[in-house]
């Protein structure tokens, strides 16, 4: 595991503490396989907050790999959901089944 991802994985983890954990379907289908959210970003108390610098750490280097734009003003929620789009089209960051 690289330096970013683990950075992220931290932070992801300490910043989702106080966020509930729901175990059912509130997205009905559209949760990404393999993502790392367990409530909607959208839904976050803190997602209007601006990302933080494991996520813009990641964010950056997934954008560089799928050679797409990085936007550096996005706030958490927009920044969570980015990650996991963007994981999905390197395959970078997926759990392996």
């Amino acid at each position: 595991m690289d330096k970013d991802m683990l950075l992220f994985k931290v932070n992801n983890i300490s910043n989702n503490m106080n966020e509930p954990k729901n175990n059912t379907d509130q997205n009905q289908g559209t949760e990404l396989k393999g993502s790392n959210t367990i409530k909607d970003p959208n839904d976050w108390s803190t997602g209007e907050e601006p990302m933080t610098g494991a996520q813009q750490s990641y964010l950056k280097t997934l954008s560089d790999e799928a050679g797409e734009p990085f936007d550096e003003n996005l706030s958490k929620a927009q920044a969570s959901i980015r990650i996991d789009e963007l994981q999905h089209k390197t395959g970078r960051g997926l759990d392996q089944d």
